[in-house]
């Protein structure tokens, strides 16, 4: 079935080496305090703490720092910004660095004034953002979540053991996103490919869904194959600008909304790694890749005609003489082989889960999915297989 559907999205994007010309005339458009949220000192060693610092500091801006976001960026994290904004009313959220970084930048902005606990409110129950929303921006440094051009914010609770993701309405998208692919160059390696298979990830969980003729899943294939030559050159040279040009244009265009449109969507395999997350603080990407495998292993059959057209359409798989499960099963092994070209570790043990984890992880996952709507034995079953 085609869906009917309202396609909407209000950031601004600047792309490109002279992309950071841009930011100065971008902040004159805002109040005088700035919210600088970062990691863990990545942008100081690449000298982009000190062009934004300079760059604030021409447009008359008074600065307050939120250092040390984590790849999986936490409540308490959030909580401490959200009392950042209201303690000095602050006037923009500037997020410098990934996505983890951006995602907790939009947590700060819906819940600084929020009434009552944010995260019940907004990440367990869903409601409806009612209270006022501070303006979020970025300058993106590592490619993957699509954070710079969403509404989309994870984050984990420690207490809880949970990793919560969101999405809110466009007026949670940054206002404006500055993309210079050079600023990715001195991503560590592990976290080059973890960004790469997010975005792979991203794609499938909207692929795998509905078996019509929709443009969209053209559109999502086109990416992929891009995303697949694009990573290879990458992993050989990781300064190969037009590699990593092409990698940050597909990792915004597989979470921007448009690769969704139309499409009923799946996203269990997100819903199983947030949990894989929260035990082991692998990195996101990495999770993903582990998960992935065993689960569309699980579910193929399914979705059989989608999982063909993805061996054929996508990984050029040769259809002669092979049953359709063949085919499907061979698309799914390109895959695999796709992340452990990579460097992608292929277990659970590898980032540190024990078996012990396992059924927690399983108990705390979301139930669902696309094709084939999975339980928590299932889960764990997965969860097993991928260990």
């Amino acid at each position: 079935m085609i869906f009917d559907f309202t396609y909407y999205n209000p950031t601004k994007i600047y792309f490109g080496r002279n992309a950071m010309s841009n930011l100065e005339g971008e902040l004159l458009g805002y109040g005088n305090k700035v919210l600088l949220v970062y990691g863990k000192g990545a942008i100081k060693k690449i000298g982009l703490y000190d062009e934004v610092i300079k760059a604030l500091e021409n447009t008359g801006k008074e600065v307050f720092e939120l250092e040390g976001i984590k790849s999986n960026p936490t409540l308490s994290s959030m909580l401490r910004g959200a009392e950042m904004v209201r303690e000095h009313d602050i006037d923009l959220i500037l997020a410098v660095g990934g996505g983890s970084v951006i995602d907790c930048a939009k947590g700060i902005s819906v819940s600084a004034y929020c009434e009552g606990d944010p995260w019940k409110k907004y990440w367990e129950d869903f409601e409806a953002v009612s209270n006022r929303i501070v303006p979020v921006a970025s300058i993106l440094t590592m490619t993957g979540t699509a954070s710079e051009m969403n509404a989309g914010s994870v984050i984990t609770n420690e207490e809880k053991m949970i990793k919560g993701g969101r999405v809110f309405t466009p007026d949670v998208n940054p206002r404006f996103s500055i993309m210079n692919p050079e600023f990715t160059f001195s991503v560590p390696k592990i976290q080059m490919v973890s960004g790469v298979f997010d975005i792979f990830s991203h794609l499938c969980e909207q692929y795998f869904s509905g078996d019509d003729d929709n443009t969209t899943d053209y559109v999502i294939e086109g990416v992929m194959k891009s995303l697949i030559s694009s990573a290879y050159k990458a992993v050989e040279n990781p300064e190969d600008y037009e590699a990593r040009s092409n990698i940050m244009w597909c990792a915004t265009l597989g979470l921007n909304k448009i690769t969704g449109c139309s499409k009923e969507q799946d996203w269990e395999v997100h819903a199983i790694e947030h949990q894989v997350g929260a035990y082991t603080d692998c990195p996101h990407g990495v999770g993903l890749s582990i998960v992935s495998i065993p689960y569309y292993k699980h579910i193929y059959k399914y979705g059989l005609p989608k999982f063909v057209r993805f061996a054929k359409n996508v990984w050029g798989v040769c259809a002669e003489g092979k049953t359709d499960d063949e085919i499907a099963l061979e698309g799914i092994e390109k895959l695999r082989e796709f992340s452990a070209h990579m460097g992608i570790p292929q277990t659970l043990r590898e980032v540190g889960a024990t078996e012990e984890m396992l059924p927690l992880m399983a108990n705390s996952t979301k139930e669902g999915g696309g094709y084939k709507k999975i339980d928590r034995d299932e889960i764990l079953e997965i969860l097993r297989e991928c260990y």
